[in-house]
């Protein structure tokens, strides 16, 4: 739906969905791709990098071309029973509902170990499932392991491409320490379905796929998310200002993307503040950016100042130190000297502990930066 002149045109904070979405195109249309190919991805970037938003456009494709796609965000399943119960929705509603009529769909789990509990929402009609907590351990593994089945067989049975997203799939050892096992031994059986996991935790999504011991070592394809290059991301920037009755200046666009690098959560941000600080039908100006980076700090302020008293000395002097310097080496000696940083075991272990926290991200070339460009200025602001 087109934006309304006097309506904010950009999005942050939620899906960016039909105009708000941005770029990306040609890693959905390879996703898209692999999807049809039967090809399993695992797509990882950190929070904010627009990878929801990226598949939800991907389910839009996909379906629109016949495949049946089923969803599951393993943040919501924290136990094996609510594992099982989201598994059995998300295949009623997204797999049988669209392949049998409503009487005929409940029996597409009657085979399975222990049968749910179906509730119909008298409201809305709306279908959920569930299992007792009481359940003997292998009574629940082999039912979740009928349900992990079923996709690919109600696929064959059809002739229907299905996909099954697993989204922030390093949740999963959480969840129980041998359910990668059981999936892969599923999951490596099923030709006809597309498996696409999502993480926002690198270094527990890379030890789940690149790791020789684990069970799903190797078995998808990689794709990592990063910044939106400047050259995409500037056209789209000029085009939602001038959709919203304003215009941007060349060096006040430029400013913006040199703050921000392309980071997409970010970018949407501070063009909402600038667009707010923008006159209707003038244009915005580089001093206006500051304007608006100053907006941003104010509104973030508690969330950073959560993640500032809940960091240790080591993490904080850390943070500190790659928010005066960008982009660089904190184990180094010279590098520590320079900061005043602790020992080299302590930056280690304050490193870790940020990667953790997705605070902070390693660079290909053996670097670290924070992940938030705003986190960054936040940090400069307020050290002195």
């Amino acid at each position: 739906m087109p934006v309304a002149r006097h309506d904010n045109p950009f999005r942050y904070g939620a899906l960016a969905l039909d105009e708000a979405f941005t770029d990306r195109e040609s890693e959905l249309a390879e996703l898209e791709s692999d999807m049809l190919s039967g090809q399993d991805v695992v797509v990882f970037a950190p929070r904010r990098y627009g990878k929801s938003s990226l598949v939800w456009r991907l389910v839009q494709s996909a379906t629109a071309a016949g495949v049946l796609v089923a969803q599951l965000d393993l943040m919501t399943t924290p136990t094996r029973e609510r594992f099982a119960e989201k598994l059995a929705r998300a295949i009623h509603d997204d797999v049988a509902s669209p392949l049998f009529r409503a009487r005929e769909r409940l029996r597409v789990f009657s085979g399975l170990r222990v049968t749910p509990t179906v509730t119909v929402d008298p409201n809305d009609g709306s279908v959920s499932f569930s299992f007792e907590a009481t359940l003997a351990r292998a009574d629940l593994d082999a039912t979740i392991e009928g349900l992990l089945e079923l996709p690919g067989r109600l696929g064959a049975e059809r002739g229907r491409r299905v996909a099954l997203i697993l989204d922030e799939f390093q949740e999963i050892t959480e969840i129980g320490a041998e359910l990668p096992r059981l999936m892969r031994a599923v999951f490596q059986a099923q030709p006809e379905v597309a498996h696409i996991y999502l993480g926002s935790k690198r270094h527990m999504i890379e030890q789940i796929f690149s790791d020789a011991n684990e069970p799903f070592w190797r078995s998808a394809k990689q794709m990592e998310l990063g910044p939106i290059a400047r050259e995409d991301f500037a056209p789209y920037i000029r085009k939602r200002f001038t959709r919203g009755g304003r215009r941007i200046e060349p060096d006040a666009l430029a400013r913006v993307l040199e703050l921000t690098g392309g980071h997409p959560y970010a970018t949407q941000e501070l063009c909402y503040f600038l667009w707010q600080a923008t006159p209707a039908n003038g244009r915005a100006a580089a001093e206006g950016v500051d304007e608006a980076l100053a907006g941003v700090l104010r509104s973030e302020h508690a969330h950073f100042s959560l993640v500032w008293e809940t960091a240790s000395a080591a993490q904080r002097l850390t943070l500190m130190a790659l928010a005066r310097e960008g982009p660089g080496s904190p184990l180094g000696a010279d590098y520590r000297r320079r900061h005043g940083l602790p020992g080299g075991p302590s930056v280690q272990k304050a490193l870790t502990a940020l990667m953790r926290r997705e605070l902070v991200v390693r660079l290909a070339r053996g670097e670290y930066a924070i992940s938030e460009p705003f986190l960054a200025e936040w940090v400069r602001s307020n050290e002195g």
